[in-house]
């Protein structure tokens, strides 16, 4: 009878172990997993990166921006994102956004809810805010206007009562306000040597990185039954620890990863076990995007290339523990080996839930 319970014992400790053991994806499992990539510009008919993620096993979220100097007008960015999603139902979703160039007008809340409601009847998921609010903007006393405006208020309600999502690019990588030699990654230093109008460290006048991240947490406060998820780490890249504050304090707040990847890889460096508890912790409020776009200049071959490439890089940190470089990066970062049911949240299942795909 001893000899019976000890057997006993053994096998349900041995259970008890193996249960709590976690299972992990490899490189090699990428093409069989379910994805999604929620933030893509396709400001092109060609459909390339549609076709890229069909091959990939990804779905794509066509995200609309108001970038008037850079990107098609809003109409036609919908037109296309409308185009690729027929040819490609399986592949394409859609956000579509709104413009302040009528901000003076009487009329700028009915004819902005206007566009929406007609955008929201032909698919769209929600909208997309951007940083020239806060940043380029001004009102007719030519003060900047910010997203915490009063004025937002009704064009917001509006989208919540038709269950839809606003995604925000609101503020910028905090090394925006830094000088070049002191920013943490290269494609920050890239990109604002290349574009000095958004570079704040140059235009002391415009308001602060602390100010504008306020103007977005105000904004938040402001509407929570809002459904909101932070472009590019909420713009709160630098901090896992000032990431994990506010996603404590906003209950309806998730971020995407778009284009920032390379932050949390860099904090690895000196703090993995941080930047990989993080991930964890937060699961179900993380969505994987990468800000690829896909415009008229592109060559078809390249843009497919550049997008499955950066898919591979980003899986094999997700899901290997293998020691990894990348150019956006200045030294070597260990991947974080995420267990598969995290992966999944990230890679797909936020994305279903948090822009009701």
């Amino acid at each position: 009878m001893k000899k019976h319970i000890h057997f006993i014992l053994i096998i349900g400790i041995y259970l008890a172990v193996n249960g709590c053991k976690e299972d992990y994806y490899t490189v090699k499992d990428f093409n069989s997993v379910k994805k999604i990539d929620t933030h893509i510009h396709l400001n092109s008919a060609n459909t390339a990166l549609a076709e890229q993620a069909k091959t990939d096993n990804f779905k794509i979220l066509a995200v609309n921006v108001d970038i008037p100097e850079e990107y098609p007008p809003l109409n036609k960015q919908f037109e296309y994102a409308t185009i690729q999603q027929k040819k490609f139902p399986e592949q394409v979703e859609k956000l579509t956004a709104f413009t302040l160039n009528k901000w003076n007008s009487p009329d700028w809340e009915s004819e902005t809810i206007a566009k929406l409601k007609a955008d929201f009847t032909n698919g769209a998921l929600g909208i997309k805010i951007w940083k020239n609010i806060g940043m380029s903007y001004r009102d007719s006393s030519k003060q900047l206007i910010m997203i915490d405006n009063p004025r937002f208020d009704k064009v917001i309600e509006y989208i919540i009562s038709q269950d839809k999502t606003v995604m925000g690019h609101l503020a910028e990588p905090k090394n925006c306000w830094l000088p070049l030699d002191s920013m943490t990654v290269n494609n920050d230093r890239e990109y604002f040597q290349e574009n000095p109008e958004y570079y704040m460290y140059l235009h002391p006048e415009f308001p602060s990185y602390e100010a504008q991240i306020k103007a977005r947490d105000n904004f938040i406060e402001r509407h929570p039954k809002m459904r909101f998820v932070g472009a590019h780490l909420g713009s709160l890249e630098w901090s896992v620890d000032e990431l994990a504050l506010r996603l404590d304090k906003y209950p309806n707040m998730a971020v995407d990863l778009a284009e920032r990847v390379c932050h949390l890889q860099h904090q690895s460096i000196k703090n993995y076990k941080k930047v990989r508890d993080f991930m964890i912790k937060y699961q179900d409020r993380i969505i994987y995007g990468t800000d690829v776009d896909m415009n008229e200049n592109k060559v078809t071959s390249n843009a497919k290339k550049e997008l499955h490439e950066r898919w591979i890089k980003d899986w094999k940190y997700f899901v290997t523990d293998e020691k990894i470089t990348d150019e956006r990066v200045n030294g070597t970062f260990e991947g974080l080996k995420l267990p598969k049911s995290v992966v999944n949240k990230i890679i797909h299942d936020n994305a279903v839930v948090w822009f009701k795909m």
